[in-house]
């Protein structure tokens, strides 16, 4: 049974993806992974997490994630505030002192962030062993053919 406002096809214009459906543009997943889905995100976040509940100054952000640029640092900070997963509080003090902190909702992504770089340190020697094993796509079986085969 299908929902009001949703169609059993993908993508349908100006219409609400139904959950899941990773191929439609207005899915929840692949939304979350077009906006979050950088190494700068997941590392501010990171050092959000470890000095939380205290906040972060800019300042210390930036010396804290090396070969960030400024411009970087300030493009990700405006996103996550945007977002809901990152508080930004000013001082009125010259120059002016800009603290960052998470919200509940940032801590929470904390921990799939969390759960990401345990699968990565796991997985990432088995994966850099297939890398440096020169297996590359021509050799690849995942389309259904022998691997130097052709279709006629």
């Amino acid at each position: 049974m299908e929902q009001d406002g949703t169609f059993a096809k993908s993508g349908h214009p100006g219409v609400t993806a139904r959950r899941g459906d990773l191929f439609a543009p207005d899915c929840p997943t692949r939304q979350l992974l077009d906006r979050l889905g950088t190494k700068w995100v997941s590392m501010v976040v990171k050092v959000l997490a470890e000095d939380s509940p205290r906040p972060v100054r800019f300042a210390a952000l930036r010396r804290r994630l090396p070969g960030i640029s400024q411009k970087m640092l300030s493009q990700t900070l405006r996103g996550l505030v945007a977002d809901g997963l990152v508080t930004r509080h000013v001082e009125s003090t010259v120059p002016p002192q800009v603290h960052y902190g998470l919200t509940e909702l940032g801590q929470s992504l904390e921990l799939v962030l969390a759960a990401m770089r345990d699968w990565a340190e796991t997985h990432m020697p088995a994966i850099s062993a297939h890398r440096a094993a020169g297996v590359g796509p021509e050799d690849s079986v995942a389309d259904g053919h022998e691997p130097g085969r052709t279709e006629r």
